[in-house]
């Protein structure tokens, strides 16, 4: 009886966190504009999405602003998680929590600081700041999602590959970094996924006319909710949906291959 309760008590957490989005998935093939008339089954809005010049525009950027920010924030985070395992433990433990303060922290008191950061230091606003700032946010993902992985790896064989004669370059790519490939693999789709997601602190730091999904999908429902926002809001939850799936599936089961193996 108790399973049962439990099962029922997990599906309505699912449904409370889900039936919104289902619902606006559903009202992005409605065919009439009306939230509570259904109009008919119809592609029209995705079509109209499609031919809509500015909204491409920001899909381009979001895209753009996303793989670029993540592959720096994975290779800055990826040297800083291998640099941070190589303190002593009370370093080590005090560097940690100086990561984990920008995860911790409330999303708009960043995003102001950056603000604040680019005026003292006269940058203009644009592509350059709403990039350095997804960087900067993106880094703390990126050494925790590799910092397990380091901490699984045998120090002896780095040091007998170096004593093999391999180079320290040739002995960290053939025999430490396949090892936390996985890791780095979850950062930077952790990263990707956050890009594209963020809305508040691309928000304080884009400038006038940079625009990325979030900002024009908050300026359009200011002047009244389009029906190509539903077909918008729709591709973004599915696209970020799939990469959360892969992060959590692809380096269990590339584990799993090396255990068969």
């Amino acid at each position: 009886m108790s399973n049962v309760l439990k099962k029922i008590y997990i599906a309505l957490i699912f449904i409370f966190l889900y039936a919104p989005m289902a619902v606006l998935i559903v009202l992005s093939f409605n065919a009439s504009k009306s939230r509570s008339k259904w109009g008919g089954f119809t592609f029209k809005w995705y079509a109209k999405l499609l031919s809509d010049s500015d909204i491409m525009e920001a899909l381009g950027t979001t895209l753009l602003l996303a793989v670029l920010s993540s592959l720096i924030a994975t290779f800055i985070g990826t040297i800083a998680a291998i640099a941070i395992m190589s303190f002593k433990k009370g370093m080590r433990t005090m560097l940690l929590g100086i990561t984990n303060i920008p995860m911790l922290n409330a999303e708009i008191v960043t995003g102001i600081s950056l603000m604040l950061l680019f005026i003292f230091f006269n940058i203009k606003f644009g592509f350059t700041t709403i990039l350095l700032a997804h960087i900067t946010f993106n880094i703390p993902y990126v050494i925790l999602s590799v910092m397990p992985r380091i901490k699984q790896l045998n120090p002896s064989a780095y040091e007998a590959a170096m004593d093999l004669g391999a180079s320290p370059f040739k002995a960290f790519m053939k025999v430490v970094f396949p090892d936390i490939l996985p890791g780095v693999f979850s950062g930077l789709l952790m990263a990707f996924t956050m890009s594209i997601d963020d809305f508040i602190i691309t928000h304080f730091t884009k400038g006038a006319g940079v625009d990325t999904l979030s900002t024009k999908i908050y300026s359009q429902v200011r002047k009244g909710i389009d029906p190509k926002m539903y077909a918008l809001s729709s591709v973004i939850f599915i696209t970020v949906l799939i990469l959360l799936i892969l992060v959590n599936m692809l380096p269990g089961s590339k584990s799993k291959a090396k255990k068969a193996k």
